[in-house]
């Protein structure tokens, strides 16, 4: 059974930086690919960044580009996602994922809110 964790939301100031993490268990995290995620208040999940399994390719939403940084240390199980400059249209809960195929696994998210 693989779980999902996220942790790190919180509330923050525009402008501010967050960490958020992802820490899988359950299976080799290194075997995943994986993503982030968020969900605004009456809107749909969308994408915000992706890693690959090792490490060597990230991917972003146009909107975070510049100021949201995904990372992965597989010795520990965990990814990351740096998020600087924050602004309040950056709100919403942030969902981790990790896929391999069909295979994926979401975790339960953490709250990030940004007050202006």
């Amino acid at each position: 059974q693989v779980q999902v964790v996220e942790s790190g939301g919180g509330l923050v100031q525009a402008g501010g930086s967050l960490r958020l993490s992802c820490a899988a268990s359950g299976r080799t995290f290194s075997w995943y690919d994986m993503g982030w995620y968020r969900q605004a208040p009456g809107k749909e999940r969308e994408f915000v960044a992706s890693i690959s399994r090792s490490g060597g390719s990230t991917n972003y939403a146009d909107s975070v580009k510049g100021r949201f940084t995904v990372s992965r240390d597989n010795a520990k199980n965990t990814g990351y996602l740096q998020m600087n400059s924050l602004k309040p249209e950056d709100t919403a809960v942030y969902y981790c994922n990790i896929n391999r195929g069909a295979l994926g696994y979401w975790g339960q998210g953490t709250q990030v809110t940004v007050s202006s």
